[in-house]
């Protein structure tokens, strides 16, 4: 985080981020605005990863190749967001 945005900065938007990720968790889990969720965890995930790969590779776990990783991670949460989810409460419905 400080590789980015400074030192000074990195503690304060590295708890930010923690506190955003926890909420995040806990809407996962009220099932609430399913559709919005899943679409704000696919461009948070891919605009960190783009920002990730494009300023600090070296930090990433798996270097550049952590991009397919985050692509398969999207193709997860978009069929069970839009697909498997819509599937399920449509029998629940029947």
């Amino acid at each position: 985080m400080g590789t980015i945005l400074g030192e000074e900065h990195a503690r304060l938007f590295t708890i930010l981020i923690g506190i955003s990720e926890v909420c995040m968790g806990i809407w996962i889990l009220t099932n609430l605005w399913s559709r919005l969720n899943g679409l704000m965890q696919i461009g948070i995930i891919a605009i960190m990863n783009t920002l990730e790969y494009i300023l600090v590779p070296e930090l990433l776990l798996w270097g550049k190749f952590n991009s397919l990783f985050a692509f398969l991670f999207i193709v997860i949460i978009a069929l069970d967001h839009f697909y498997i989810g819509k599937k399920a409460k449509e029998e629940k419905h029947v």
